[in-house]
């Protein structure tokens, strides 16, 4: 088993950021959460993260194919339980462009279902959350 590290950082306001694997990933609260909205919320790039990992699938297997992605497109819906403040359903809907080959419907929607996010979400990994450092008495 191997380990990398995400380092999360609070540079003021609302905003958490990341850094991982040489990127920083900023976060912020909506004005409506307290935040200043300057950047996504975290659990829209949760939802990002499922939309656009299905997507490189999709132009993956397109791409190994020589197939045309221009016009190729995905959306994804966003079914909301109210009541219970979660997300209901998402619809993940590959818009495929004009003179897509017809034989290839079924296998591009195999290979979005192939997205690794989704996979985590439905095998999730254990989560443990710890407090380590110095504590003021």
């Amino acid at each position: 088993m191997s380990t990398t590290t995400m380092i999360v950082k609070f540079p003021g306001g609302k905003r958490v950021d990341a850094e991982y694997k040489g990127f920083e990933i900023r976060t912020d609260q909506s004005p409506k959460g307290g935040g200043e909205g300057s950047a996504p919320e975290p659990f829209t790039l949760f939802l990002a993260s499922i939309a656009t990992c299905a997507g490189i699938y999709v132009k993956g297997y397109c791409d190994a194919r020589e197939i045309p992605t221009d016009g190729l497109g995905l959306e994804m819906q966003i079914e909301r339980d109210e009541e219970r403040r979660r997300i209901a359903k998402l619809v993940l809907d590959i818009r495929l462009p004009e003179g897509f080959p017809e034989k290839h419907r079924d296998a591009v929607i195999r290979a979005a279902e192939l997205c690794s996010v989704k996979k985590h979400i439905f095998e999730p990994p254990a989560f443990e959350v710890r407090a380590s450092g110095v504590v003021a008495a």
